[in-house]
């Protein structure tokens, strides 16, 4: 099987560089003329998937926005990741999990086992319970040929509180970086990604040498813009894996609409 790395790059090559993230909020279901159901929540994510799921090289469910439907809205997920899984393309799983011990590992079979029907390309995990704790994921996901994002500099402006903390080896951030990169060249895989925001005028952390992908949020809605990533990231830019959600699922539920906004954050 390939590496989770391999297979980002032969799907972006292919369909373009773009993540699109599937989050189900209710205004948005509101504004397609959708009820706040788990019905509603399938049709939406069906007309995404019938829409998108041929052209768009990965997408990345926000868990949370299932979760509130409960054993439905985990029904609804479980064949979310199937239909995407059908079309050829990639998925990362927004869990943003973080944990000790077998409470992580059983996070890590959920969403890396290869059995689970929780379980995409990829998961977004949270190191600030410490680095090294979430290591039964970074185990599974080079196992399994999986990825992982850990959360290193992220588009919100609280996270820069604690991810710019300083201590003795620099920023919390910056030690997650370093720390990745240093798991990813032990590991043949490259599993170990990042998630640094798109919506910073500087990142204020140094990833120029960092070895694997970085998931990039913010863009669109959140004012972050595709033409100000190469700048911002410098050398790492190739490693960039831009995410747009709300900029453009706002374009839906009309299925040329929604292919058409796709084709903005996409090179010309």
């Amino acid at each position: 099987m390939s590496t989770y790395r391999q297979r980002l790059k032969a799907v972006t090559a292919e369909r373009g560089n773009l993540c699109v993230g599937i989050d189900p909020h209710p205004t948005l279901l509101s504004a397609w003329g959708l009820p706040l159901t788990a019905s509603g929540l399938e049709d939406y994510c069906r007309t995404i998937v019938d829409a998108l799921g041929h052209t768009v090289a990965v997408f990345k469910p926000q868990l949370a926005f299932f979760e509130v439907y409960g054993s439905a809205g985990f029904a609804v997920l479980e064949r979310l990741v199937a239909a995407i899984r059908e079309a050829g393309a990639l998925s990362i799983m927004d869990a943003k999990r973080g944990d000790i011990g077998s409470t992580m590992q059983a996070y890590a079979e959920a969403f890396l086992a290869p059995d689970s029907p929780l379980a995409g390309d990829a998961v977004t995990l949270s190191p600030y319970l410490g680095f090294e704790s979430l290591m039964p994921a970074y185990e599974r996901a080079i196992a399994f040929d999986k990825g992982v994002y850990v959360l290193a500099r992220t588009s919100n402006p609280e996270g820069g509180q604690v991810q710019l903390a300083l201590g003795e080896d620099g920023s919390v951030a910056q030690t997650i970086i370093d720390s990745a990169r240093e798991l990813n060249t032990r590991a043949r895989t490259r599993a170990i990604g990042l998630v640094v925001g798109g919506t910073h005028t500087s990142l204020a952390c140094d990833v120029s040498d960092f070895n694997g992908s970085i998931l990039v949020p913010g863009i669109g809605a959140q004012g972050g813009r595709m033409e100000d990533l190469p700048a911002l990231f410098g050398a790492a830019y190739d490693n960039v894996l831009p995410m747009v959600g709300r900029g453009v699922l706002q374009a839906g539920p009309d299925a040329t609409a929604l292919r058409q906004r796709v084709s903005t954050f996409l090179p010309s």
